[in-house]
C-alpha cells in the first residue's frame, strides 16, 4: 500500500473524532531512535517521546525508546523499555553515533513493528532499518540547515540529509503545516502532520520566583538558545529601547555562540531591567516563569511547532513572537509580532499600556493550546501511523524517486 496523497495529512487534525475511536485492534512493537531518550529532561523530542511513548504503553503497545546520557540507568521508565547505548561525545557526532549503534541493537534485536525515527540528521540509518523488514517514519523538526550554528559543511549536510532521508522513509513527519508544505514544495512528497503537545497549567506555586526577587504578572519572559534564527538580540535591543516598566528576563545560554551571546550583553548594557538568568533546569522553576510571566517573548524562526511556545501557550500567558509562518499558524492569530527591534519596542510599550487586553490574549492562548495541542490526541496520531506502516502503508515508491526542486545557496 502506498500513501496516494501528495501533499500534508493532518493525522489530528480533528479531535473529538480521534479520541472517540475504536481502540487499536492489535498491539504493536514500536521502537523509538534517534533522541536524548527518557526520562525527558533536555528538548522538544525528548518530552515528544515521553509524552507519547507512555500513552502508548498505557493501549498495549510495546515501546522501545533508545536513550544517552541520561543519568538513570534504569532499564524501564513509565512503561517504556529504555535501552542506553553510548555517544561519541563530540558535537557533529554525537547523535549520529548513538542513532547508529541504535540501529545495529534494533535490526539484530526483536523487529519492531515500527521504527520513529527523530531528526532529518539520522536518515542515512533508514535503510538500516528498512533493510531488516522494520518500516520507518522519520521526523524532519525544523529547517535544520538554516540555522547558524551550522557551518557550510554542517548546513550542505543537512540538506542532503532531508533529501536522502524523503527517498528512504516510509513515512515523513512534519511537526506544522509549513514544514510540510516546505517538503511538498521542494520535493512532492506528502508528510503525516503531527504536532506536539501543549502541558496546561491552571496554577504554579510562586516560591520559586519570589527567590528570583520576581512578581507574578511582573515580567516578560525570554527562554531560548542565544542563537541569530531565535532573534534574542532583536528582542533585547527591542526592550531596551521601550519604555516597559516590568523587567525583561533571559533564560538561556549559546553553548557554541559566544560571539553572539557578548552582542546581546552588549545590547544589554547596564539596564537594570533586563536580567540574565542562564539555563535553568528545573522543570518546576520553568514553569511557574512561564506561568507568572506577563508575557513570553519568542523570537524563533526556522523551527516547526516551538515546544516552549506551546509550553507558554499552556501556561495561559500572552505571547509576543517573531513575526514568521509557523508562529502565526501555532496561535491562530492571538498574540502581537514582530519583525524586527524597532517593532519589538512598539509591542513592549503596547502590552503594558493595554494590560486587560494582554491579560485576555493569555486566555486566549490556552484555550487554543487545549483544544489544539493536546498530547492524546498526538499519541494516536502516532498509533495511527504505527498501525499503518505494520500494515505497509509506504510513500517509499514515490520518495525513492523525488529530488529536490530548488537549489538554494547555503
Amino acid at each position: 500500500m502506498t500513501f496516494e496523497s501528495t501533499g500534508q495529512m493532518d493525522a489530528a487534525a480533528n479531535p473529538v473524532a480521534v479520541e472517540n475511536r475504536s481502540p487499536a485492534t492489535r498491539t504493536l512493537q514500536i521502537a523509538m531512535i534517534g533522541t536524548r531518550g527518557v526520562p525527558a529532561s533536555y528538548g522538544g523530542f525528548e518530552t515528544a517521546v515521553e509524552e507519547i511513548g507512555r500513552r502508548l504503553v498505557k493501549r498495549g503497545h510495546a515501546i522501545t525508546v533508545y536513550t544517552r546520557g541520561s543519568e538513570s540507568r534504569e532499564r524501564e521508565y513509565l512503561g517504556m523499555k529504555v535501552v542506553h547505548l553510548p555517544a561519541v561525545p563530540v558535537k557533529q557526532l554525537e547523535t549520529l553515533s548513538h542513532t547508529g549503534l541504535s540501529a545495529v541493537h534494533a535490526v539484530f534485536g526483536r523487529r519492531p513493528n515500527a521504527a520513529f525515527v527523530f531528526n532529518a540528521a539520522n536518515s542515512p540509518f533508514l535503510p538500516v532499518l528498512r533493510a531488516r523488514g522494520i518500516p520507518t517514519a522519520l521526523h524532519m523538526d525544523g529547517l535544520e540547515w538554516k540555522r547558524s550554528k551550522w557551518g557550510r559543511r554542517g548546513k550542505a549536510y543537512y540538506r542532503w540529509a532531508e533529501e536522502f532521508g524523503v527517498r528512504t522513509a516510509d513515512a515523513l513527519i512534519a511537526d506544522a503545516p509549513g514544514i510540510g508544505e516546505y517538503y511538498d514544495r521542494e520535493f512532492g512528497v506528502p508528510t503525516e502532520l503531527i504536532r506536539y503537545g501543549a502541558p496546561i497549567l491552571e496554577t504554579a506555586p510562586t516560591d520559586g520566583i519570589r527567590t528570583l526577587d520576581l512578581e507574578s504578572g511582573g515580567y516578560h519572559l525570554v527562554v531560548a538558545r542565544f542563537e541569530p534564527e531565535n532573534h534574542v538580540l532583536e528582542i533585547v535591543e527591542g526592550y531596551r529601547a521601550s519604555s516597559a516598566t516590568k523587567p525583561l528576563v533571559v533564560v538561556g545560554s549559546a553553548p557554541y555562540a559566544a560571539e553572539y551571546t557578548e552582542r546581546i550583553r552588549a545590547a544589554a548594557g547596564d539596564d537594570p531591567r533586563i536580567r540574565f538568568l542562564g539555563g535553568v533546569y528545573d522543570q518546576d522553576l520553568l514553569d511557574a516563569l512561564y506561568f507568572h510571566a506577563f508575557t513570553y517573548v519568542h523570537g524563533h524562526s526556522v523551527g516547526g511547532t516551538n515546544p516552549s511556545l506551546l509550553r507558554a501557550m499552556g501556561a495561559g500567558t500572552a505571547v509576543l513572537a517573531y513575526d514568521v509562518g509557523f508562529n502565526h499558524e501555532t496561535l491562530d492569530e492571538h498574540g502581537l509580532f514582530f519583525a524586527d527591534a524597532a517593532e519589538a519596542t512598539e509591542r513592549f510599550t503596547a502590552l503594558e499600556e493595554d494590560h486587560e487586553r494582554t491579560v485576555a490574549s493569555g486566555v486566549q492562548v490556552r484555550e487554543r493550546a487545549a483544544v489544539a495541542f493536546r498530547w492524546d490526541d498526538v499519541a494516536s496520531a502516532y498509533e495511527d501511523l504505527a498501525l499503518r506502516l505494520a500494515d505497509r502503508e509506504s510513500m517509499h515508491d514515490l520518495g525513492r524517486r523525488a529530488r529536490r526542486r530548488s537549489r538554494a545557496a547555503l
